[in-house]
């Protein structure tokens, strides 16, 4: 191939990709490969990077180490993680720990007595449960507010002593989008000091970046769609300020919730494959969405990527498409119909957590948020007859003839048929 032609497809992209390109380097999928895994920092050239399970190294002499001196404060297979993740997010530093809920309770230390916390309604069970049981006693107070109906109403929720907005967008379960850099902009001209937190666990880094939104940081439960294969539980933050960067790195030393050199194997190579698998996610969730908004055994159908999303503009200026993620209400909202269903699937496995190579199905009411207060939960409305779906990467025709016969099974009985 002749040196003209070998450049002659990146001469075909605009102006504005060309300068997407020039501003923030090579794209994703190039990332995700190279990013942090150059073989030259290894004395052996490998090409895939070795896993390090060493817990102490070698110092050239008495408090002179090398490079790492003790496994919690460095590791060489973390670091290549942590540089490749913060390419995905085009953050100047990543952090990872040993689950979504460690990196969030490591970053409840940047907090004090006193301090409050501006939360979305609709957030995960987990971070929701951290901030009212254990951060609550603590006297950090927290508000939990609706950011998609108005989010220009986040200013009258702010306190002078409100020192973090916490935002999850899409949310868990009801797939809410916040307007991130609306909110972002009128926080921070209201303070800025407030930090300003996007979990991004349930778009991933592919398809929505939070810190170009003007976040902050950003939260990863890396244990979903970022790692992809449900063998590993970690999570992750990123950030741009180096001041935070240099705090929470403290943080995760003299706290200790690390990941294992191993589990950091795992998700680097996860990674590699986070451009295809998510494009095969939304492809096949829209479908099965699409199926949904048609199917008279369904009540509602939630998903950004359709049109009758009420917040369908926002996921087009802020989401350059959306995962595997579905939620639904079946007719009747009885969680007896709830029940059947699940039971009767054969390909969608009744388990917590998503973003996985397989297709899993839940009740939120009575497993992911279980713990949310029942009145919380009844405004939000997350009822018995709400099932969330995370859709994996089966053939899609398969899928939908396994919900088919799942949701005739439901009804059949229940209906006196």
């Amino acid at each position: 191939m002749m040196e003209g032609e070998l450049s002659a497809p990146l001469q075909k992209a605009d102006k504005d990709e060309e300068y997407q390109r020039e501003i923030l380097g090579t794209r994703i999928e190039t990332d995700a490969i190279h990013v942090g895994q150059e073989p030259e920092r290894w004395p052996g050239q490998a090409v895939v990077p070795p896993i390090s399970m060493a817990t102490t190294f070698k110092q050239l002499e008495p408090g002179k180490p090398a490079l790492y001196e003790y496994s919690r404060c460095g590791n060489p297979t973390r670091q290549c993680l942590e540089e490749c993740l913060a390419s995905l997010e085009k953050a100047k530093y990543a952090l990872t720990f040993s689950s979504g809920l460690g990196a969030t309770t490591t970053f409840m230390f940047l907090l004090k007595s006193g301090d409050h916390i501006v939360s979305i309604d609709d957030v995960y069970g987990g971070t929701g449960r951290l901030f009212r049981r254990c951060m609550a006693p603590m006297g950090i107070e927290s508000s939990f507010v609706d950011m998609s109906t108005d989010p220009s109403s986040i200013v009258k929720h702010l306190k002078p002593t409100t020192r973090l907005v916490w935002i999850e967008s899409p949310t868990n379960p009801l797939l809410k989008l916040a307007d991130i850099k609306l909110i972002s902009t009128l926080v921070h001209e209201f303070d800025p000091t407030i930090m300003v937190v996007v979990d991004n666990t349930f778009a991933s880094s592919f398809f929505q970046r939070p810190l170009e939104l003007g976040a902050d940081f950003v939260l990863h439960s890396l244990t979903k769609y970022m790692n992809g294969h449900s063998d590993v539980v970690m999570g992750c933050l990123m950030m741009n300020n180096e001041e935070y960067y240099k705090q929470l790195s403290f943080l995760q030393y003299a706290i200790g919730a690390v990941p294992s050199p191993f589990d950091c194997y795992l998700v680097n190579r996860g990674l590699k494959t986070l451009a295809v698998r998510m494009k095969q996610h939304m492809a096949s969730a829209l479908t099965i969405a699409q199926y949904f908004e048609k199917s008279k055994y369904i009540e509602r159908v939630i998903y950004p990527g359709l049109e009758s999303h009420p917040q369908y503009a926002l996921y087009k200026e802020q989401m350059s498409g959306f995962s595997g993620m579905i939620s639904m209400y079946l007719k009747g909202d009885e969680v007896e119909k709830s029940r059947r269903f699940l039971k009767h699937l054969k390909l969608f496995t009744t388990a917590e957590s998503l973003g996985g190579y397989e297709s899993l199905v839940e009740l939120p009411a009575v497993m992911t948020h279980a713990s949310v207060p029942e009145e919380h939960r009844r405004q939000l409305g997350i009822t018995d007859g709400l099932i969330r779906m995370s859709v994996g990467l089966e053939n899609v025709q398969d899928l939908l003839e396994d919900i088919e016969d799942a949701l005739q099974y439901a009804f059949s009985e229940t209906d006196g048929k």
